[in-house]
């Protein structure tokens, strides 16, 4: 089972940007120390939910630092990005980490986001299929070139040449049914968020698995769950941190995605955020909610999170980890503690298992 780290640069600390910048890219280089598989980045702008407008660029600096482990923006948002670019800054930075480089792509849900760029929202689905394809064939081929509706790209080889890229290297998000069927259909591995009960996704992940086995002739590869994760040895400690920590970061992510907003019901791709404020509205807001939303994610001491783990693999099958322990302005000496806690008493349990499907 491959575990890694999710680095969401959620800056509610009060400290300033470019102090808080460097302390949080910082967890990637001791993951490495500590080791984690991955060091993953989202990409996000403008506010303090997320402070991290370049995550190929965050992660050139990680693969400076490091040696073994593997790097992934996840995601570059691409209805934000110019395709031609996002291929030669993904080509640019594996040939510099030797080859350590995963791509994961996500499509973005944020109206805030997309206003400031001047993109809509109703038109991230199309957006998103069409730019994936035209960057996968340009890293498999090391020419970008498009003709669409969205992108227009004159032939451009790239240099320098990617190397040794298939998509086994890319990893889409996939929150919606939408997003699995394209995620299935394009042969890429799917990242998924824990956003609360498993069960209600099992949907959508059973038709994932299904129709990229039926359209790729295999099965398709372990999914990605990205947690916020609490992990303390003292009971006292994680119900502390949950409530004190967890609460004020499901806040930011209410508040930047605007749950309790109606618009998500008419934008049948975004599924998932429709039920969350579906929930959040039978539960009086956003702030009485977020309990829903701790039981999805592995919150508890390592004897508990082992044993939340095994549920949820019941459930869900294989799968592999990436954690985000840095939220809701969590002293960094406590992320560190229950990160090194996370390594040393749970993440040898995750590795050692035998996977359970075909």
């Amino acid at each position: 089972m491959q575990v890694g780290v999710h680095l969401g640069y959620q800056n509610l600390h009060g400290l300033p940007d470019y102090e808080f910048f460097r302390k949080e890219t910082q967890l990637a280089v001791e993951a490495e120390a500590m080791g984690f598989d991955f060091a993953a980045m989202v990409e996000h702008h403008f506010t303090d939910y997320a402070a991290c407008p370049d995550p190929l660029q965050a992660l050139s600096w990680v693969a400076a630092k490091t040696k073994t482990i593997k790097l992934m923006p996840a995601a570059v948002i691409l209805p934000w990005n110019d395709p031609l670019r996002v291929v030669e800054k993904v080509a640019m930075l594996d040939a510099l980490c030797e080859g350590r480089l995963y791509l994961g792509m996500g499509r973005g849900a944020a109206r805030r986001e997309f206003e400031k760029f001047g993109r809509s929202l109703a038109d991230s689905r199309e957006m998103f299929d069409e730019a994936a394809l035209i960057i996968m064939e340009g890293l498999e081929t090391g020419v970008v070139e498009a003709d669409g509706k969205w992108f227009q790209q004159p032939r451009a080889e790239i240099r320098p040449r990617p190397q040794g890229w298939t998509r086994d290297r890319c990893v889409m998000v996939s929150m919606s049914p939408g997003s699995c069927e394209v995620a299935a259909e394009y042969g890429l591995k799917a990242l998924r968020f824990s956003q609360g009960d498993w069960s209600k996704a099992m949907p959508e992940i059973d038709k994932y698995r299904t129709t990229f086995k039926a359209l790729h002739g295999k099965a398709a590869p372990p999914f990605i769950i990205s947690d916020f994760m609490v992990c303390f040895a003292d009971r006292a400690k994680v119900t502390d941190y949950t409530d004190k920590y967890f609460a004020a970061q499901f806040l930011q992510v209410a508040n930047h995605y605007e749950f309790m907003s109606p618009h998500f019901k008419d934008l049948p791709s975004y599924a998932t955020y429709a039920y969350m404020g579906d929930m959040a509205a039978a539960r009086g807001g956003p702030d009485k909610a977020y309990k829903d939303y701790v039981g999805g994610n592995l919150i508890g001491t390592p004897e508990e999170l082992y044993d939340k783990h095994l549920e949820r693999k019941s459930m869900v099958g294989d799968y592999e980890i990436i954690a985000n322990f840095s939220f809701g302005g969590m002293p960094y000496e406590d992320v560190y503690e229950q990160m090194k806690l996370f390594a040393d008493k749970v993440m040898p349990l995750l590795k050692a298992e035998e996977p359970v499907l075909a």
